[in-house]
């Protein structure tokens, strides 16, 4: 598990004030400033937030350290990252994406049917991007307890029981 969970990404300036448009990939969009300090990926900054409004596709916020416009739009594309004990604990049954990324899926029987390459959730439940071993496609196995029974962190395994036809 990653000592790091990325909570948030700057998608540029917003006005001329210095505020920041913020996107929150927190279960409660808002509560993205509670898990300050935020850092960039590689460590390097650090900054405390404070969300001025809910604007369009999320938050304009201001950053501890950004005073203009311009600093603002260098930040664009900017991944943020909260450290894993200031976020809160999960039901038995949930898990972030982060510790989900990288486990090897097996089926049933215990045969590889590959990795976990990303989470994604287009509004529904959400999809566990699978790479094959030796091929270049990959699938997506839905994230429900019909398809993924036993999720085992401590393994660094997931066991599936795809729909019939999904891996060939």
């Amino acid at each position: 598990m990653m000592e790091r969970v990325c909570v948030g990404a700057i998608a540029g300036a917003f006005g001329v004030q210095g505020e920041v448009r913020l996107k929150s990939f927190t279960s409660d969009p808002s509560a993205i400033a509670d898990y300050a300090p935020l850092t960039t990926e590689d460590g390097s900054r650090s900054f405390e937030v404070t969300i001025s409004r809910e604007i369009k596709q999320g938050f304009a916020a201001r950053l501890s350290g950004v005073l203009t416009k311009e600093q603002a739009d260098e930040l664009r594309g900017t991944r943020l990252f909260a450290l894993r004990d200031r976020l809160p604990s999960l039901p038995d049954d949930e898990y972030y994406h982060t510790d989900l990324i990288g486990l090897t899926v097996v089926d049933t029987g215990g045969a590889t049917l590959g990795t976990v390459r990303a989470v994604h959730n287009h509004g529904a439940d959400d999809l566990l991007e699978l790479a094959m071993p030796g091929q270049s496609k990959t699938v997506l196995l839905p994230f429900t307890q019909a398809a993924v029974p036993t999720v085992d962190l401590a393994a660094g395994r997931l066991i599936a029981d795809p729909p019939e036809g999904l891996i060939e």
